[in-house]
């Protein structure tokens, strides 16, 4: 199944073999991270700004505040924007500074952002909780009125999306004129969340709540980062 547009499919020019196709490689990308950047152009200036964000089947969620924001502005706009997310998998050290790289998993969707409508939107934003705080939601008061009016969640379609990705040790050949007694192979990034830190209004000996207690012992690992 493409990833592009099938009217208008995109391709990527440089180091082409990269790109790829697979969706299911694409829903692993974006349930893997927590944070995206999305882009559009104001008043002909490029803006960029990285934001929490949530997969929802076929489409990326994202929200902010109904009292302004120029993802409001694009969504009403029916401005094209550019949605990215990248996962660096490890670094690759080859035997000169020329042939290092990284490896990686990179995305970006184009699209017009899409308001969720009122009915929906309570759903989206606790779909949105749960994707950061998985489990978080039943430990708290429910979203108030004025909260939820406050609040706005847009989607975006991943119809016309991009994605290039790198899994491979360093480049070499036996005969390439390279030093092989210097060390050369791949540092892979392992990220894992810390121990969780009360505030200070915390009365001292509260109970962990389950949600912490799951997202750091990796026990929702599908929550946990790569």
């Amino acid at each position: 199944m493409t990833l592009t547009n099938t009217t208008a499919p995109r391709r990527i020019r440089r180091l082409a073999e990269r790109q790829t196709t697979d969706r299911d490689a694409l829903f692993a990308l974006l349930d893997g991270e927590l944070v995206g950047h999305l882009a559009a152009v104001v008043d002909g200036q490029p803006v960029i700004v990285p934001m929490g964000y949530a997969r929802d089947g076929d489409h990326v969620l994202v929200h902010g505040s109904t009292g302004g924001g120029f993802a409001l502005r694009a969504a009403a706009e029916r401005a094209t924007v550019a949605f990215s997310v990248t996962a660096l998998d490890g670094l690759v050290f080859a035997r000169s500074l020329f042939d290092s790289s990284m490896n990686y998993r990179s995305a970006v969707v184009y699209g017009v952002l899409e308001p969720v409508d009122d009915e929906q939107s309570e759903a989206a934003l606790l779909a949105l909780s749960d994707r950061l705080m998985p489990g978080r939601a039943a430990e708290v008061r429910a979203i108030t009125r004025k909260e939820a009016a406050a609040t706005r969640v847009l989607r975006l379609a991943l119809d016309d999306v991009v994605m290039k990705a790198r899994a491979a040790g360093a480049s070499e050949d036996l005969d390439d004129g390279e030093d092989h007694s210097v060390w050369a192979g791949v540092v892979p990034l392992v990220r894992t969340w810390g121990a969780p830190v009360p505030s200070r209004s915390t009365p001292a000996h509260t109970p962990t709540p389950d949600s912490v207690v799951a997202l750091t012992t990796g026990s929702l690992a599908e929550h946990r980062l790569p």
